[in-house]
């Protein structure tokens, strides 16, 4: 692996590529803020305390529908209009419903505006790490979607940041905020010359049903999915709900999920960049994330059976599994890089949010279980089943490092 010069420095803080991890981070901070605020806003709309965890799991449902539906969307708009009509159109969406997030006076307009802000997020990451992925050359391909990834996860710390220090409403309006400022610096940024290329090619763009029409796409597409379902199920269940896993494993000391998810996302921002690097040295996508998830697996194991009695251990704890599930840049980069340029916005953009939506299935089986075998064994059956379809899906799917992306998907 060649080293890297002063112009693929140049190369790698270009606006694109900062704009691009700005939005990421703008994008993280609202995704998880819910999370951060879920238990004072619900209190604060008359959510009595049995029902919270209930309520939460049926609003992060609502919000995750919203990721499912929107990720299609602009997914398809991606491939049919340009990169840049997505992060415009998306950005402009989710930041006014955070704004009317803040307005909110009951759990049905909560529920609803996450679910409009959920349709606007879909869009963010995917165009972005699109856009970033053709414009930088091949071998720094992997690179850019670290930068991107790595900046943006650190939105989860500042929202907690944020959240420790204004009521849950003023932190939904400085959310909107970021994102209508964020508007303004995408004004800089250019199209991807890839796109541009195609424009005069007589070939189907943004085609979504284009992955069901060939067994290979199909297996392309659903086996991208799966990869991702530990990391979800590890932020979405384990980390989302860390103060009701944290009285199931018998600690004593108070736990804030806001803490546990800004201490696992300092963790997966970390992660990210180190799979990122290793993958470029091993000039390898899959053998990184395999054994990511390798490590998952193992963190999981010591989450939900040993117990660590302090909230400092606890911490360090979802830290630790944030940095195991750290294979989220290269696990959108590998959906990039599956799919020709006609069908790339859309591969990238639906198959995070797909990712993102396993939540609510997941959620349904998990609640389930909890109310017949514990939420600890509950959340072993799941997290285990996440970790053998994952490391199926990966084996199903091609290594695509250094893979020319300059190519269209034929009917």
């Amino acid at each position: 692996m060649d080293k890297l010069n002063k112009d693929d420095y140049r190369k790698l803080v270009s606006v694109p590529v900062i704009v691009a991890a700005l939005g990421y981070f703008v994008d993280i901070y609202d995704l998880l803020l819910f999370g951060i605020v879920r238990v004072v806003s619900l209190k604060s709309l008359g959510v009595a305390d049995h029902e919270l965890l209930g309520t939460g799991e049926s609003l992060i449902r609502f919000q995750m529908s919203g990721l499912l539906i929107g990720g299609v969307l602009w997914g398809i708009l991606g491939d049919k209009r340009g990169r840049l009509s997505v992060l415009f159109g998306s950005i402009l969406l989710y930041s006014l419903a955070n704004i009317g997030n803040g307005f909110a006076t009951s759990v049905t307009q909560y529920a609803w505006l996450r679910f409009i802000a959920g349709v606007g997020l879909a869009g963010e990451l995917g165009a972005g790490i699109t856009l970033v992925a053709e414009i930088l050359p091949t071998r720094l391909r992997g690179y850019g979607t670290t930068l991107i990834a790595s900046i943006g996860l650190l939105g989860a710390v500042f929202a907690n940041i944020i959240a420790a220090r204004f009521e849950w409403q003023t932190t939904y309006f400085i959310g909107g905020g970021l994102g209508l400022l964020l508007l303004l610096a995408r004004v800089s940024v250019f199209e991807s010359g890839v796109f541009k290329q195609m424009e005069g090619i007589d070939v189907q763009r943004g085609n979504f049903f284009q992955f069901f029409n060939n067994r290979k796409r199909v297996i392309k597409f659903l086996g991208n999915i799966l990869i991702g379902l530990p990391i979800w199920f590890v932020i979405g269940i384990l980390i989302t709900f860390s103060p009701e896993f944290a009285r199931a494993l018998g600690i004593q000391t108070v736990i804030s999920a806001g803490d546990s998810i800004m201490y696992c996302y300092i963790g997966l921002s970390i992660g990210d960049i180190v799979s990122g690097i290793v993958s470029q040295k091993l000039q390898s996508r899959k053998k990184v994330v395999l054994l990511y998830i390798g490590m998952t697996f193992l963190s999981m194991m010591v989450y939900l059976f040993f117990p660590f009695k302090t909230s400092f251990s606890f911490y360090l704890l979802c830290a630790v599994m944030g940095f195991c599930i750290g294979y989220w840049a290269l696990f959108v980069t590998i959906a990039a890089e599956q799919f020709g340029t006609n069908l790339r916005a859309t591969a990238t953009t639906t198959v995070p949010n797909f990712v993102r939506w396993t939540v609510v299935p997941v959620t349904l089986v998990f609640e389930a279980l909890r109310d017949n075998i514990g939420v600890i064994n509950g959340a072993l059956t799941v997290g285990v089943a996440t970790i053998v379809i994952a490391c199926g899906a990966l084996y199903a799917i091609e290594e695509t490092f250094s893979k020319d992306l300059n190519f269209v998907e034929e009917d």
